[in-house]
């Protein structure tokens, strides 16, 4: 909205009115705004759902030696980073562009997905919440959306190579492709890195394009489920997922400014996407809202996200990585939640293959892994056989979430340099 009102005065010569043209200054007051969205809204928020009783009591309180009870904390916390990330983007980002308005539909969809699970929870008394199916449902049917309005909308195109070259003072771009329509998107370490699915349904013959483009919307719905699902497991900790995200975050608003600045996209040799530049706006909403949000959620918290947060924030993750041809990084990027999502299926797998026989299995002793930390021995089932049983000496809830944290960083910066290691 700002961005056009004061488009609009620049025709007129109105001083400084030109500066909101540039993507830096508003992605950066994007930041700013969302920043004090989060810290001073939350407070507020955070009264609210006291007075109307939408708490919970963690799970915690029953196996951290360490914690202070989580009684009563209030729950929907995820409001307050839904509600700073769109009032920015809604104020400084380009109603029009295509991504932004993905980006914008990810929010919301997701947010109301997770809100319907946590209602149930908190005010039904139901503590698996919305059924399972309903969730995939609603992240299929994302998934489904976003594939759909990238293959079709005439403003989802890139130039898949791009060139600079310095005549003199001048700058001369020279595209290698006119802007069209791809199935290609990026794998890290390999020196053609560019894959394209269209090729990978080569065996089509003359249907390979169609055929491509529904492999596209496929893999689209499989990573808006995996990495919104692994959001949600990695949810466990105080500052956990917001503290992990925000990192990720960071990450892939590089990667959506770096492919849409033609001289970047030509240096790194990637594909350049003209209108991603407003990911970058929204990405720095995300991540103000998040550590907005820790400011509140960080150890002891005050408020959980819940469903309405976790959800939204792995949403928004898998969606902003697809638009930017980037959703094969994901594993590397994303590599906690990956790993939260394993642990919990490995453990079942395991626990279900021991019941057919009749013995009493697991592989750690909790899950999702962090969980695994900060379980001691007088947790353990006396009858059940674990795998793994170390740590012996428990972890403070803190220190295993600035770990993950830390972990987090690393995969963030082996992620970015996959650009130049190929």
């Amino acid at each position: 909205m700002l961005y056009y009102l004061f488009r609009f005065l620049d025709q007129f010569g109105i001083t400084g009115s030109h500066i909101w043209g540039y993507i830096s200054f508003r992605a950066l007051l994007a930041l700013i705004l969302s920043l004090v969205i989060s810290i001073y809204f939350g407070k507020k928020i955070i009264n609210y759902l006291k007075r109307r009783q939408i708490t919970e009591t963690a799970r915690d309180e029953k196996i951290d030696p360490f914690g202070t009870a989580k009684v009563g904390v209030p729950s929907m916390g995820g409001i307050v980073i839904i509600a700073a990330i769109l009032i920015p983007v809604i104020l400084l980002g380009r109603m029009r562009n295509i991504y932004l308005i993905l980006m914008i539909i990810t929010t919301v969809w997701l947010g109301i997905l997770g809100g319907l699970d946590d209602y149930i929870k908190i005010f039904r008394h139901d503590k698996e919440g919305l059924h399972g199916k309903f969730k995939i449902i609603g992240q299929v049917g994302l998934g489904l959306i976003v594939g759909l309005v990238l293959w079709a909308s005439p403003d989802a195109k890139i130039n898949e190579n791009v060139s600079i070259e310095r005549q003199g003072m001048e700058t001369v771009i020279k595209h290698r492709s006119e802007p069209v329509k791809s199935l290609k998107t990026t794998i890290p370490f390999i020196k053609e890195h560019n894959l394209d699915y269209s090729e990978v349904m080569g065996f089509m013959g003359d249907y390979k394009t169609a055929a491509g483009w529904i492999l596209f919307v496929i893999m689209t719905i499989i990573v808006v489920t995996a990495v919104s699902n692994g959001a949600n497991l990695n949810d466990g900790m105080d500052g956990m997922c917001a503290g992990n995200s925000a990192i990720i975050g960071v990450a892939l608003g590089i990667f959506a400014y770096v492919s849409s600045h033609i001289e970047f996209a030509s240096y790194l040799n990637i594909m350049y996407i003209p209108g991603s530049q407003e990911l970058v706006v929204f990405m720095c909403a995300f991540i103000g809202a998040l550590i907005g949000f820790l400011w509140y959620n960080s150890y002891p918290a005050q408020v959980f996200m819940g469903d309405t947060g976790s959800l939204t924030i792995g949403g928004i993750i898998a969606v902003c990585a697809i638009i930017i041809h980037k959703e094969l990084m994901l594993p590397i990027l994303c590599g906690i939640f990956f790993v939260e999502s394993l642990s919990v299926m490995m453990q079942v797998g395991y626990y279900k293959s021991g019941k057919r026989r009749g013995v009493k299995q697991r592989i750690f002793k909790r899950t999702p892994i962090h969980d695994h930390f900060r379980t001691g021995p007088d947790k353990m089932e006396k009858d059940c056989k674990y795998i793994i049983k170390g740590p012996k000496e428990l972890q403070f809830e803190s220190k295993i979430t600035i770990r993950f944290w830390i972990i987090s960083i690393i995969l963030a910066a082996l992620t970015i340099i996959t650009l130049k290691i190929r």
